[in-house]
Parts: C-alpha cells; structure tokens; sequence
C-alpha cells in the first residue's frame, strides 16, 4: 500500500520569472547555482532557463512539500537570495505549482 500511496504524492515546483538588468544574466546564474547547491532536505532538483538572446528567465525548483522550502532557508542561502536580488531588473514574478504530470524520457528497448 505504501508503493501506492507514493505514486499518489505529488512533488511540487516553485516557479520564478523575471528579468535581470542588461548582462547580469551570467552573474544570477551563478549565484542561482551557489543557492541550489545549499538544498537539502525535500529538494528534488532544479532547472534555470534563459530566453535565448536575452537576460530574461525562469528558475524551477522541485520540492516533495512547499513547505521543505522555507525549511531549507538559511544564513548562507538568505545571504545569497539578497545578493541576487539588485540584479534583477523588475521584482520577479513567483508561484508554487503542483506538478500534476511528469513524464519521463522512454529507454529503449533492445530487440
């Protein structure tokens, strides 16, 4: 029943947009890294994604539970936070999401 019960969890997904002041894309990503590399406990993995050509971009952070974000907060991670947040052109907009679907690449299988 526990297998069954672990296919029903869902994970969750905080989701940042925003935009960075004109060549400081480079530099949130790497603060972005620095801060995902601090994670811990719930943190299931994350993805930045950049609009090609631009400073434009979207972070998601996968978590087992929403509140495992706030739970992972800390002097280091806070300290970094707040040295991102002058690179951002306009306050970024934010949101937590349950992923309802989630497929997995198919491997194929030899004949």
């Amino acid at each position: 029943m526990s297998d069954f019960m672990d296919f029903l969890r869902h994970k969750y997904a905080y989701v940042a947009q925003g935009e960075f002041k004109p060549g400081c894309f480079e530099e949130a990503k790497a603060l972005f890294d620095e801060a995902v590399r601090n994670y811990r406990e719930g943190f299931e993995g994350a993805y930045l994604l950049q609009e090609p050509g631009t400073d434009r971009g979207i972070a998601v952070v996968f978590w087992d539970d929403p509140d495992d974000m706030d739970n992972n907060r800390n002097a280091k991670v806070d300290e970094i936070l707040e040295e991102m947040s002058h690179l951002f052109l306009t306050a970024p907009k934010t949101g937590f999401y349950e992923v309802s679907s989630e497929i997995e690449k198919s491997v194929p299988v030899a004949s």
